[in-house]
């Protein structure tokens, strides 16, 4: 049996974003709003960042693979919020397949 993580943990993060924010560090994020969230997305970008920079180096892959979770994670959270699912952005990335990177690029309007 083949799970789909995405999906599932989509799911779970609806249900508890109208959980006790004493209970639920999800809760938590939503009730302290947007800022809060973003706020945490782009600590774990950093955490990601450096952790590739550092697997680059030493070779070891493990905290990049820690810190792209957490910044996933998160970034499921603010998807979440704005009242978006993943879905979303794989039918986005589906759109995209058999378009080229730079004919990409020069179609969007600023």
């Amino acid at each position: 049996m083949k799970i789909d993580v995405l999906a599932e943990l989509a799911t779970t993060l609806e249900e508890r974003k109208s959980a006790s924010a004493d209970s639920s560090y999800v809760a938590s994020l939503h009730a302290k709003g947007l800022n809060k969230i973003l706020e945490k997305v782009g600590e774990e970008s950093v955490e990601t960042i450096l952790a590739a920079k550092d697997a680059q180096a030493t070779g070891d892959k493990k905290d990049v693979i820690y810190e792209t979770a957490d910044l996933w994670f998160h970034t499921l959270v603010m998807l979440s919020h704005l009242e978006l699912e993943p879905q979303d952005i794989l039918d986005e990335l589906a759109r995209r397949f058999n378009l080229s990177g730079l004919e990409e690029k020069a179609n969007r309007t600023k």
